[in-house]
């Protein structure tokens, strides 16, 4: 093939010579001649030829396309090694600490401050447990400008024996408690004497009260349980309460509702030696009867409780009773989840006062109070509540409340201070150094604030705050009642050993009245009313876990050093401070 094609060139090229030759003659004449264009070439398009994707090949042989083929050449290859079974990686984990059963603290301060717990629990068998709890708070006083003995004393010890069985579980509690406070608010500036005055003034009383209670719970049954609950409360100045609770709950399913009723007997009877004015005594005495049926659905994001309750009240001294129905209705939507939640309601009850009560909230009562329920027909309140992020959470509520016989504490009046021998004749608590309780009709507005936030496992802190604004019947103020008050709290794991916390504390202005004799006529009395200006405690504690039995703790109170009043004339201790350590320990 490649032969031909030289012979073929050569060819061509030796006639394009010789026609070049030709043409070239020097002394050759052509000569003119007329040349007549018929008609100028135009190309078609059958003129142009493609070319060939695949062109068609001259060559006089065409080599073939060989075959191959591949042949693998296995063979066995001898190895020992053996893959091992996989694992999860090792994950660091921090050390558990260990839980004791068992703890006491024992912790010493400044105004000769003593703190003490002692708190033991056992297993007596699978199912039967044992265990018992004792408290002791106090101190010797020292507040300064004080010419009255301002100790205090509180102890207390509180026995269970309880059972956790397959299908129910109970416990019965047993306790005893014992409480020595002074009515040290006297106003100096009213009596103007001197110390042999107030050396004979006894201000010092003494409060008891022994309980015995249980409680019994029951699973997959329509009885669900019950509470119950005796106290025997009483002081050194003739006075005596008992007070006997129950409340038995129930649950009926019916098709996707369930019907719960609690149902409530509550007792309390009492009686005083004689009134403030030394005109004899009385007694007080009221059994509540309650009954509250609620059914509860849930649908989507939605949630509704509708209730009512209903009482029954005996005035048993009096041979009086009235019947009360009050509303129990409550609802929530899911608006975004969890990240907000509207909420709201309508809820009223019969409150029980006692005695008892009425000391735990203002020790420095006379002995010579009145005891009557309180009647609440309503608390209407709208709220909303959530998360800002997983680890905030907020909550703020709006409500407003009716309440007929509102407790309110007022200060007691005052003795005619030019009375011959009174530091004699008078007792302790009859130098308007102590507190009536006073019963009004009010209303109440008030707005609360919450935010929770949980940084991170080491660090967490609160804030709370509520506004209120008191609407009273009779009363010229709602006396004791702060308008604002707010608390805060931080705590701290510093390291594995160190731990720290601080709180806060905050309330708003008070109203108190002076009831006194009058300058011009002893035999009337003069009502003044009394400013008892805000104040804040800042308080905090540190503490040092030595091992995981033994812990150090330092704690401070009131570190800015307020000589305020929580009760008019009754200024609190000022910078406290406690040190102590807390032991656990096993059996």
């Amino acid at each position: 093939m490649k032969s031909s094609n030289l012979y073929k060139s050569i060819t061509a090229l030796f006639l394009l010579g010789s026609l070049l030759g030709y043409s070239q003659k020097k002394d050759e004449n052509i000569g003119t001649e007329v040349v007549n264009v018929v008609k100028p070439y135009t190309a078609t398009i059958s003129d142009a030829f493609k070319v060939k994707e695949t062109p068609s090949l001259n060559d006089d042989e065409i080599t073939k396309k060989e075959n191959v083929q591949y042949n693998i050449f296995s063979f066995p290859v001898a190895s020992t090694f053996t893959p091992a079974k996989g694992k999860a990686a090792a994950v660091d984990k921090a050390k558990r600490d260990k839980l004791y059963s068992n703890y006491a603290t024992l912790g010493f301060g400044n105004y000769g401050r003593v703190l003490g717990e002692l708190f033991i629990t056992e297993n007596i068998s699978s199912t039967d447990y044992i265990g018992g709890m004792f408290r002791h708070h106090s101190s010797q006083g020292g507040i300064k400008e004080l010419v009255l003995d301002d100790s205090f004393y509180n102890t207390s010890l509180d026995l269970t024996y309880g059972s956790q069985q397959r299908s129910y579980n109970w416990n019965l509690d047993l306790g005893y408690q014992n409480q020595i406070y002074n009515w040290y608010g006297i106003n100096q500036a009213y009596f103007n004497q001197d110390a042999a005055f107030y050396a004979q003034i006894a201000p010092d009383h003494m409060f008891h009260n022994a309980y015995l209670g249980g409680k019994i719970g029951f699973e997959d049954s329509f009885f669900t349980g019950a509470t119950m609950k005796f106290n025997r409360f009483w002081d050194d100045n003739g006075s005596a309460e008992n007070r006997f609770y129950v409340k038995p709950s129930f649950v009926v399913d019916i098709n996707e509702f369930a019907i719960k009723t609690n149902v409530i007997v509550d007792y309390v009877a009492g009686s005083f030696d004689q009134d403030y004015f030394n005109n004899g005594g009385y007694k007080y005495g009221f059994t509540n009867f309650g009954l509250n049926p609620s059914v509860t659905l849930n649908q989507d994001d939605l949630s509704l409780n509708i209730g009512i309750s209903l009482f029954y009240s005996a005035d048993l001294e009096n041979s009086d009773s009235k019947f009360f129905v009050y509303p129990n209705i409550s609802a929530s939507y899911k608006i975004v989840g969890d990240l907000m939640i509207l909420y709201a309601g309508a809820e009223g009850t019969l409150q029980q006062n006692s005695y008892r009560e009425f000391t735990n909230e203002n020790p420095f009562l006379s002995p010579t109070i009145f005891v009557v329920p309180t009647d609440r027909p309503y608390d209407i309140f709208a709220g909303l509540k959530g998360k800002l992020a997983g680890n905030v959470s907020y909550n703020v509520r709006g409500s407003f409340m009716q309440e007929k016989g509102r407790a309110l504490f007022r200060n007691n009046p005052f003795p005619n201070a030019t009375t011959p021998d009174l530091e004699i004749t008078a007792k302790g608590y009859q130098f308007g150094n102590s507190f009536d309780v006073i019963y009004d009709d009010m209303r109440t507005v008030s707005f609360f604030g919450e935010l929770k936030a949980d940084f991170s496992k080491n660090i967490s802190a609160g804030i709370q705050g509520t506004f209120s604004s008191f609407s009273t019947s009779n009363e010229l103020e709602a006396w004791n009642l702060p308008s604002i008050t707010l608390n805060a709290n931080l705590d701290l794991t510093i390291t594995e050993k160190w731990y720290a916390g601080a709180s806060l504390f905050f309330v708003g202005e008070r109203k108190d009245q002076m009831i006194a004799p009058g300058v011009i006529d002893p035999a009337f009395y003069d009502f003044t009313t009394i400013t008892l200006k805000s104040y804040f405690d800042v308080n905090a504690h540190v503490g040092y876990k030595f091992n995981e039995r033994l812990t150090f703790f330092l704690r401070m109170n009131n570190m800015f050093n307020q000589s305020y009043e929580k009760w008019m004339n009754y200024p609190a201790q000022q910078f406290q401070v406690v040190l102590g350590a807390n032991y656990k320990f096993d059996f």
